[in-house]
């Protein structure tokens, strides 16, 4: 499964902030760390959220493009009929609280 993020590094804290809309009709997963951009440091802060949140290893994520920039697109490991029950029964619930 392949999953676009629009990072914003140097954040006040980490946090999945919603959806962004991108220029080609696609959608990003907004996401703000505290980790600066650089050394890689931004992406492992953004796996390690992303991993929690959703409670997946660490070593699902593949950064497949965007390593040094803030659009990013990560491979998800698994199967993808459970990743995307799982992926979109955290949206439903993101989206109440907001």
């Amino acid at each position: 499964m392949r999953l676009r993020v629009h990072a914003r590094p140097g954040a006040k804290r980490d946090a999945i902030e919603g959806f962004k809309a991108e220029a080609d009709g696609g959608t990003a997963l907004k996401v703000a760390v505290r980790a600066k951009p650089e050394g890689g440091k931004a992406n492992a802060a953004i796996v390690k959220l992303l991993a929690a949140t959703w409670q997946l290893p660490r070593a699902d994520f593949t950064l497949i493009l965007g390593a040094g920039n803030r659009l990013k697109l990560f491979h998800l490991a698994g199967e993808p009929a459970a990743l995307l029950a799982k992926l979109e029964g955290w949206r439903r619930q993101w989206t109440e609280r907001q």
